[in-house]
């Protein structure tokens, strides 16, 4: 059980941010302005205190509904996050991690996010994945670049805190040995079905390095269970993942836990994870994630999944 609302800290920095983080991706961004607008203050309401978006989302219509639904909050009282590097134009993907690309990113998002200041600014999806033969001149051109604007940005006080968001881990461990980072947002790379970052997520420990688990339920199948259609990582969820899905939706039932519920609380029990940040397109959505964080889930449960060998758990936090 998990208090949504509890404030945590990032890396060494003064921002704390609620365990339920509200994720500004494409889909929420979609909702309009005024639906955007009151599901901020919503979820303010309920004590929540941090909000994602990025430079990318919708082509910065995100930030731009952020910020006008934030702008009369108290400044001091939440946490802001965005990323750079990586935008959109026509449809297609735009990369620039170099030093002048990276203060016009910031300096973009200042403008659409209505403030002066920036608390978490992400290095975003630096990937083999999207970047192919190209991701290493990236990568270089991003540690040359933009860290160390944004590494200057932070010591004068326009950023709060530096990080990278990517989908994953090993690119995330990469930049933390390549840099001094306050926090990583992993996007679905710590999760009841993946669990191979552990190691990583313990070096973050042992560094100060903030670990905030965005995508919980990897884009879909563990927010619904093996459905038609069950979706992970943005694809139809491949026989593997099914059959493993199941073996947990086995346990879920012999517990009664739900499965979502189950999803969202196994990255917190890491203690290197701070927060995991979930994208939301209505208050009751808002609401049911918030009850799931606060459901008793006995320990017997992650018990079990540990010795049916389909989930790595970490000991009570």
């Amino acid at each position: 059980m998990f208090d949504p609302c509890e404030r945590r800290p990032i890396g060494r920095t003064p921002l704390r941010v609620s365990r339920l983080g509200i994720g500004g991706g494409s889909l929420f961004s979609s909702i309009g302005d005024a639906a955007v607008a009151a599901l901020v203050d919503h979820c303010w309401e309920r004590g929540l205190r941090h909000f994602d978006t990025a430079a990318l989302y919708a082509g910065g219509v995100s930030e731009e509904r952020f910020g006008t639904a934030l702008a009369q909050r108290p400044r001091d009282e939440h946490v802001l996050s965005t990323k750079a590097g990586r935008t959109t134009e026509d449809g297609e993907n735009r990369f620039d991690y170099t030093r002048d690309g990276l203060l016009r990113s910031v300096e973009r998002s200042l403008a659409r996010l209505k403030r002066d200041r920036l608390d978490i600014v992400f290095i975003h999806d630096v990937t083999p994945d999207l970047l192919g033969d190209a991701y290493d001149a990236r990568f270089a051109e991003a540690m040359d670049g933009a860290y160390p604007a944004l590494a200057e940005l932070r010591g004068q006080g326009v950023v709060g805190a530096v990080g990278v968001g990517v989908g994953s881990w090993q690119v995330c461990r990469r930049f933390a040995e390549a840099g001094e980072f306050d926090c990583m947002m992993l996007a679905g790379g710590y999760t009841l079905l993946k669990q191979e970052s552990v190691p990583f997520l313990d070096q973050c420990l042992a560094r100060g390095i903030s670990v905030l688990l965005a995508a919980p339920f990897n884009t879909g199948i563990l927010a619904t269970g093996v459905i038609e259609g069950a979706r992970y990582q943005y694809k139809p969820a491949p026989p593997e993942i099914l059959e493993r899905t199941r073996r947990i939706e086995a346990v879920c039932r012999r517990h009664d836990v739900p499965l979502p519920a189950a999803a969202l609380q196994f990255p917190l029990r890491h203690p290197a994870v701070v927060s995991v940040v979930v994208g939301h397109q209505s208050a009751e959505e808002v609401n049911r994630n918030m009850a799931l964080l606060r459901r008793d889930i006995p320990e017997a449960f992650w018990g079990e999944l540990a010795a049916e060998g389909v989930a790595a758990v970490q000991p009570t936090p």
